[in-house]
């Protein structure tokens, strides 16, 4: 079994290939790919050393599947042409995921898309890794809409840093690091950080939130929050589920957080729903449960704990009083697991457990 990781040097391919170690893939070769100015560096993997190789030279060792982190430009180029070799693509970018012929997977909501064909086209061999937001959100509320119908999903994101990739942690390093030594104004900071080619965001992000994750469309909302409204659509497989997002940036380094309201068509009551988060496969509850009101023993999901764990947290659940039949809810995942590298990990195991590849 011959695998591919497509970006194997930025920070979800580290951890795409990471998680492979840990899950322990059945990989006989692994195929770090990346630019030509990495290729030849050595990636450790199983105590052995992996030399980094070109696109072309990723082709050319005929990978079984290839996990694709490497930004839709290069997914757009390039994982064609790595399908038409044979290798089935999971791609982590946004460039296939609301391509009709596609598929778009988080395997604990809609696994069974994922079909032996005996002469699979491109299509079937380019799977989309759905945005981190969204495969948060979803792993935490597919079981609720199956047990209550959600009618309405009012969701407001707190995503850290390093869905941007590690610029935006050199951005934010390097603003933290000069408001320190020179004294100097936040703005200042920023500017003289901007100024040495380290310019993520257009506003300093240390010490600030910025309401604004990728390109503002003309209605006024980002193509990140878009993102969610069509991705949760084609992922549950149901349009008639209203979504209103709002994605915001903060300045931390691991894991996103979500503000998450939802509102049914059937009754709940908060045991209905703790029961059912209860069984909901990737879901952890944290909170205490026993005593809400307990201020000496406090127990909420952190970005701060969720950091290195492939769970979707759960907790400050509460009947929303402003309607009939709706709940509030806050949860944690770590963007870089369960929000790109184990989500894409995951897929290629039910590639390969359902006799697709391998």
């Amino acid at each position: 079994m011959k695998v591919a990781v497509v970006g194997a040097t930025g920070l979800v391919g580290a951890n795409m290939i990471k998680v492979l170690e840990e899950r322990n893939f059945p990989i006989t070769e692994l195929i770090p790919v990346a630019s030509g100015k990495s290729a030849g560096k050595k990636i450790l993997f199983k105590g052995k050393e992996w030399s980094v190789v070109t696109l072309e030279q990723g082709i050319a060792a005929k990978p079984a599947v290839a996990l694709f982190s490497a930004g839709s430009d290069v997914s757009k180029e390039w994982a064609p042409k790595f399908a038409s070799a044979g290798a089935y693509v999971v791609d982590n970018s946004a460039c296939w995921r609301m391509d009709p012929g596609k598929q778009l997977v988080v395997p604990e909501i809609n696994a069974d898309v994922l079909v032996k064909k005996d002469a699979p086209t491109e299509d079937d061999r380019i799977i989309a890794n759905p945005n981190c937001s969204t495969i948060q959100m979803l792993v935490a509320i597919h079981e609720l809409h199956k047990a209550f119908k959600i009618k309405r999903i009012v969701v407001s994101t707190y995503q850290c840093i390093t869905g941007t990739g590690s610029i935006a942690v050199e951005q934010m390093d390097a603003e933290r690091a000069e408001q320190s030594a020179s004294g100097k104004s936040c703005y200042e900071a920023h500017e003289i950080a901007n100024k040495s080619g380290i310019d993520a965001y257009p506003y300093r992000i240390d010490l600030n939130i910025l309401p604004h994750i990728d390109k503002f469309l003309p209605d006024g909302y980002t193509k990140e929050e878009m993102k969610m409204v069509n991705e949760t659509h084609k992922i549950m497989r149901d349009d008639s589920i209203r979504v209103s997002p709002t994605a915001v940036r903060v300045p931390v380094t691991g894991g996103h957080g979500e503000s998450v309201n939802l509102e049914f068509e059937k009754a709940v009551t908060l045991e209905d729903v703790y029961e059912v988060f209860r069984k909901t496969k990737g879901v952890t509850i944290q909170e205490n449960l026993n005593n809400i009101g307990d201020t000496e023993n406090l127990s909420y999901p952190m970005p701060l704990y969720a950091r290195g764990k492939d769970d979707v947290f759960v907790g400050r659940v509460r009947l929303d009083p402003s309607v009939n039949s709706g709940i509030n809810f806050w949860c944690v995942a770590d963007n870089l697991r369960k929000g790109a590298a184990t989500n894409a990990v995951q897929i290629a195991e039910e590639l390969y457990h359902r006799g697709i590849i391998g």
